[in-house]
């Protein structure tokens, strides 16, 4: 750690907030490097080492046709990097008493962990918080982040006291922004027809060996659903389903085909809510918008509705300037939304859990998986 950091040009210790994301590729020729540069991430791809290169090469190489024709419904590249820097103005904009600027540090393609550190190095930051774009902590995308930017910091001969969020999963603006995209999608979509609805939270799915392994990304999901229940104030029928299975392994479900096959016997229109992703890109406006739409319609669901992802919407940037502040208030080092960890011990792969750090009731359990219509 540094020792007493310099203010900026304000007079205030400058700020770099660090936004954590997958990202995508920003042109077709880099639609294959970046299906490289997941598959061979150790988080992502659990081999030995030995073998991981090879099968890498093979996955991509099979992924790449399919991968290019959705991008060639966006435009031929991934929206993801344009609204992430959207974001970031409006957290900007939004911690106006604080000389804050951020920082984006993709995982996947550019700019990725080593460009961003260095260029919070060269602002001159004071501190730095961590802030990954991921609500539910997971190995494959927070963890995996974390390891790729302290690399990228150690590199770049960064060296400030550093705030790390490891996730928000039941951050109350967070859950009250969620919900209120949701009431809007459904008031909407019940007004234009009389057919029973059903919601379906769709999550980025997981190989069961991962989280069986004390991943708790699952976990967390199921906590912001029940608490995004919670803020609706209103019953209704629902499911949480998970989707973009990408390895031949058995993942966890149910899988968001079978959600709605499920709502084709039961004769139930849909609303879908992305509930782990907090910008549009190719999972939610070609797989959700797209291929799933198309899927239901052949089964016979007459209406498909889709919630927009947080974006830049109000209430989502009112929660990151939230947990912005929380953490700066708490100090260097390791805190969620909660401040402590709330994972049960048997989610080993909590970092907290892992540090063997205190953790807190994680809180009442979420409703059952069916409410009435």
């Amino acid at each position: 750690m540094s020792a007493t950091p310099s203010p900026g040009r304000s007079g205030k210790q400058r700020v770099a907030v660090v936004l954590f994301n997958l990202g995508g590729p920003d042109s077709p020729d880099a639609i294959k490097p970046f299906l490289l540069n997941l598959f061979r991430d150790p988080a992502i791809l659990r081999v030995p080492f030995v073998f991981r290169p090879l099968l890498a090469r093979l996955i991509a190489r099979a992924r790449v046709k399919p991968a290019t024709a959705n991008y060639m419904l966006l435009g031929g590249k991934s929206p993801l990097l344009d609204l992430t820097e959207k974001q970031a103005s409006a957290l900007e904009a939004a911690l106006p008493d604080i000389e804050a600027k951020c920082f984006i540090a993709m995982r996947y393609w550019h700019p990725m962990s080593l460009e961003a550190a260095r260029a919070v190095k060269a602002w001159g930051a004071d501190r730095v918080v961590l802030l990954p774009l991921y609500p539910q902590f997971s190995t494959t995308t927070t963890g995996s982040s974390l390891t790729a930017w302290r690399e990228a910091a150690a590199r770049a001969n960064l060296v400030v006291p550093t705030m790390t969020i490891c996730c928000y999963p039941r951050d109350d603006r967070y859950v009250r922004g969620t919900a209120a995209l949701l009431v809007r999608t459904l008031d909407s979509a019940r007004a234009s027809t009389s057919v029973p609805l059903r919601v379906l939270f769709s999550a980025h799915g997981l190989p069961e060996v991962i989280v069986a392994g004390g991943d708790p990304y699952q976990f967390q999901v199921e906590r912001t659903v029940a608490d995004v229940l919670r803020a609706l104030g209103r019953e209704i029928d629902y499911r949480i389903c998970y989707q973009s299975r990408a390895t031949p392994q058995r993942w966890i479900g149910p899988s968001t085909e079978e959600s709605i096959e499920e709502a084709a016997r039961d004769g139930v229109g849909l609303v879908v809510q992305p509930i782990a992703f907090v910008s549009e890109h190719s999972e939610t406006l070609v797989e959700l918008d797209v291929e799933y739409r198309e899927f239901a319609e052949k089964l016979g669901v007459e209406h498909y509705f889709r919630v927009p992802a947080q974006n830049d919407d109000a209430g989502f940037v009112a929660a990151m300037a939230g947990l912005v502040r929380s953490a700066l208030a708490r100090g260097p080092g390791l805190c969620s939304y909660a401040g402590q960890g709330t994972c049960p011990a048997n989610h080993g792969d909590c970092p907290h859990v892992k540090a063997g750090l205190r953790i807190v009731s994680a809180g009442s359990e979420p409703p059952p998986l069916r409410l009435a219509a």
